[in-house]
C-alpha cells in the first residue's frame, strides 16, 4: 500500500506543480502546506513574516505538518524551510515517504524570479549567491529523504511518473 507522499526541496524545484499532478494520478488529495497555512490564517506567508515574524510562521507550519500527516492518501508539498525542524521531518516520516526534489541553481534562479512571493529570496541582494548558500545549508536536511529526484529537465508529469515508479517498487 502506498503511504502518503511528502515532497521536500528548495523553492522552485516543482513541489506544488508535481504534487498536484502526482495526487491526481494516484487519486490522492493534495495539500500544499504553504497554501493551507495561508487559507487557515487568512494572510499570505510574506504578511505573516512581516506582522508576526518567522518564529510565528514556523509554529503554524508545525501545526500544519501534524494535520497533514494525520491524513491518509495525501500528497503533501512542504514549504522550502519545513524540514529545517527535525520534529517536522519525524512527523512527516511517520506516515509518508519523503521525496526530495532538486534542480540546478540556474533553474531555481529562473523559476523563483518573481518578486513578492518568496520573502527569504526577495530580501537578498545577490539572489543567485543566496540560493547557493541556502542550498548548501539545507543539503544535510534534504539528504534525509527516502528518494531524491532532479527536476531540472523534467516536466511535472515526468517527475510524477518517476515518483510513482519508485513508490511501487518500495
Amino acid at each position: 500500500m502506498i503511504k502518503n507522499v511528502v515532497l521536500i526541496g528548495f523553492m522552485g524545484v516543482g513541489k506544488s506543480s508535481t504534487g498536484r499532478m502526482l495526487a491526481n494520478m494516484l487519486g490522492f488529495k493534495f495539500i500544499d502546506m504553504d497554501k493551507a497555512i495561508e487559507k487557515k490564517y487568512q494572510m499570505t506567508i510574506p504578511e505573516m513574516f512581516e506582522k508576526h515574524g518567522e518564529a510565528y510562521f514556523r509554529e503554524r507550519e508545525k501545526e500544519m505538518c501534524r494535520e497533514a500527516a494525520a491524513r491518509k492518501s495525501v500528497v503533501i508539498a512542504t514549504g522550502g524551510g519545513t524540514i529545517k525542524d527535525p520534529e517536522n521531518v519525524a512527523i512527516l516520516k511517520r506516515t509518508g515517504r519523503i521525496i526530495c526534489l532538486s534542480a540546478s541553481v540556474d533553474s531555481i534562479v529562473e523559476r523563483t524570479s518573481g518578486k513578492g512571493t518568496r520573502p527569504l529570496l526577495d530580501a537578498m541582494e545577490d539572489r543567485r549567491q543566496g540560493i547557493i548558500e541556502l542550498l548548501a545549508q539545507r543539503q544535510p536536511m534534504y539528504d534525509q529523504a527516502d528518494y531524491t529526484l532532479d527536476t531540472t529537465d523534467l516536466s511535472p508529469m515526468q517527475v510524477a511518473r518517476d515518483i510513482i515508479s519508485y513508490m511501487k517498487h518500495r
